[in-house]
């Protein structure tokens, strides 16, 4: 949905024993004074390097406030996306190393997008490992309702009528149907060559050719309400205010409706898009002040106590 926008820091370099693989990674730390607390940084689906500018910022701004930043790069995944499940064990993995090297100290997931539903699982599942979430364009719908939302965000947002956005409908229904096993891939195929002539099908994010493309989606009915209600720990929520990617008004109505944390706090971003930048720009000097200040803030208030 976005494309990676490489920025290094200095840091040290080191790798999480994720079982099966090991995961290339780098440890920021408070360049004075003693280490208050710490964050795990997990990705957006298309920018899984740890050297993406959103990640690099955190790495830039939270280790000056007393807090070390953990980021890693997301384990490859040969058809589809890596299984939120499979996303939520290496960020066990990454909470442990955290710990194994800067001891007991506060540790909470930042996540953005689709980095948000394994951070919620993990918060969910692991209480005794998170004690607060820091959660960018969170989704609290499922990701092929999301998608639908928004890939008709981007034909509207570029003039595209109702008869342009009923056929995309059409186009996501017959690629969710092949990749549930509903309907088969060559009757898939057959609606993906009728409108695959249409200017606006590259906005549609569906493969061409689905009989020579075998990713899956395991987790496209993935439903985090159950998982949103058992998380107790203190979250804060971003949503910028002209997000093309997130429903956020269901999202927001989602979480109001079933959160079981006592400390929520939900901020919207003026002039920001599915990132918390002005404009949807891709560059660190356009990460949006209020996001930062307000992160720094939070953050600071949640590692100033003690672990439950």
């Amino acid at each position: 949905m976005v494309r990676a926008v490489v920025c290094l820091t200095a840091g040290v370099e080191l790798s999480i024993d994720a079982g099966d693989v090991s995961l290339p990674a780098t440890l920021d730390v408070p360049p004075v004074g003693p280490v208050r607390g710490a964050v795990v940084v997990l990705h957006g689906s298309a920018v899984p390097q740890r050297s993406y500018f959103l990640y690099e910022h955190l790495a830039r701004e939270l280790p000056r406030a007393g807090v070390a930043v953990l980021r890693f790069d997301r384990r490859l995944h040969e058809h589809g996306d890596v299984p939120f499940a499979v996303q939520a064990d290496d960020t066990v993995a990454a909470v442990a190393e955290l710990r194994r090297r800067m001891g007991d100290v506060r540790v909470g997931l930042w996540g953005w997008s689709q980095g948000t539903w394994p951070a919620l699982v993990v918060a969910a599942r692991r209480p005794e490992l998170v004690a607060f979430l820091v959660l960018v364009a969170t989704s609290g719908v499922s990701p092929a309702v999301q998608m639908r939302y928004g890939t008709a965000q981007q034909l509207l947002q570029r003039g595209y009528g109702d008869a342009d956005l009923a056929e995309l409908a059409r186009l996501r229904e017959a690629l969710e149907g092949a990749v549930r096993g509903h309907i088969d891939r060559a009757t898939a195929q057959a609606v993906v060559d009728r409108y695959a002539d249409r200017p606006w099908f590259p906005l549609a994010h569906v493969p061409r050719d689905l009989l020579g493309h075998r990713g899956t989606w395991e987790d496209m009915d993935y439903d985090p309400q159950p998982v949103i209600a058992q998380v107790n720990c203190p979250t804060l929520l971003f949503y910028g205010d002209s997000d093309e990617w997130t429903p956020a008004e269901d999202s927001i109505a989602v979480w109001r409706r079933v959160a079981s944390t006592n400390d929520l706090t939900i901020h919207r971003l003026t002039d920001c898009t599915h990132m918390p930048t002005r404009s949807g720009a891709e560059t660190l000097e356009s990460v949006s002040p209020d996001y930062t200040s307000t992160l720094l803030g939070w953050i600071g208030e949640r590692i100033s106590h003690r672990p439950r």
